[in-house]
């Protein structure tokens, strides 16, 4: 400091602010990162520097990054998880800023009371971050391509997902509400259909695997048409085992769909190709056949405590 009858008057340099925050905040009302799909850097005001006078500097404002719940934050280059949004309103500090730098006031002592140096402020963090949206349901629909979840979930909810006669017509997630009895209702998700490989990375493979491990049940669908039925609910399992083997840990359900091909008639070899733990049930999405009974059995998975499943 330096006064006019006092041109020694000793260090008052003050400190800088620190660099601002990025966070991540779940929102409830967005549903996808389309948001983000253009905005490839995003990045925190920078901190002032501190003045004479011991004032300090101004902090740079922290920047708030408002995602769908569901989304997992990695890093690109390690590939660690470095944050997970679960709920409404969580805020987590996904990178700080950098602190600020210490004014010279700070060095000063009885043998060294007019130090010409100060503390420089850190520099902030920076990289290339991966953001992933998993989808968060109740029920997730799981089968190959045109085993009939597109419809399921277009028949029991207001979803309307594209359907059509040829595989992989459903290309992202679908979502819808089913209602259930006395005003209840639960979350379902058509997730786009497996294929062998599917682990490894064919077809559309870890695109939507990775929205299965969100789900507390896990309907597999097998279509009644099918000419090996046993075989392709066997593929089912083993993809998702080779995936994450913590997904066979989760509340599983076998049903049949497309079940009125069948000419109102089951045949016995058909059922004696599943388990009695599998205990299929039979549906029609389009006669209607079946679906009160399918309902009931996914809420009475879905209402068993975790302990217990």
């Amino acid at each position: 400091m330096r006064a006019k009858f006092n041109p020694r008057a000793g260090p008052d340099g003050g400190d800088g602010g620190r660099g601002g925050h990025i966070y991540l905040q779940g929102n409830k009302d967005l549903w996808t990162l389309l948001h983000l799909r253009w905005r490839k850097h995003i990045m925190a005001e920078d901190g002032s520097k501190g003045g004479k006078n011991r004032a300090n500097g101004k902090r740079g404002a922290d920047y708030t990054l408002e995602v769908p719940l569901g989304t997992v934050a990695r890093d690109e280059v390690t590939g660690l998880v470095e944050a997970e949004i679960l709920e409404h309103g969580q805020r987590v500090l996904w990178m700080p800023g950098g602190r600020g730098g210490l004014g010279n006031t700070h060095f000063k002592s009885a043998t060294h009371q007019a130090p010409d140096y100060a503390q420089p402020g850190e520099r902030g963090v920076e990289g290339w971050k991966v953001l992933e949206l998993k989808i968060l349901a109740d029920v997730g629909l799981v089968g190959f391509p045109n085993a009939g979840k597109s419809t399921l979930l277009a028949t029991i909810s207001a979803a309307k997902p594209e359907i059509a006669d040829y595989p992989f017509t459903t290309l992202t997630p679908n979502l819808g509400m089913v209602p259930y009895r006395d005003e209840r209702s639960f979350c379902m998700a058509d997730i786009p259909g497996i294929i062998e490989g599917a682990a490894q990375g064919k077809g559309l493979g870890h695109r939507f695997l990775r929205h299965i491990e969100r789900n507390a049940v896990l309907l597999f669908l097998i279509p009644a048409d099918s000419h090996d039925p046993r075989g392709e609910l066997d593929i089912l399992y083993r993809e998702l085992a080779q995936y994450n083997p913590e997904l066979m840990d989760k509340r599983r359900l076998v049903a049949v769909s497309k079940c009125d091909l069948l000419g109102g008639e089951i045949p016995l070899d058909f059922r004696d190709q599943f388990t009695e733990e599998e205990a299929p049930l039979f549906f029609s999405s389009v006669t209607g056949e079946g679906l009160d009974a399918l309902k009931d059995r996914i809420w009475e998975a879905l209402d068993v405590p975790s302990e217990e499943a």
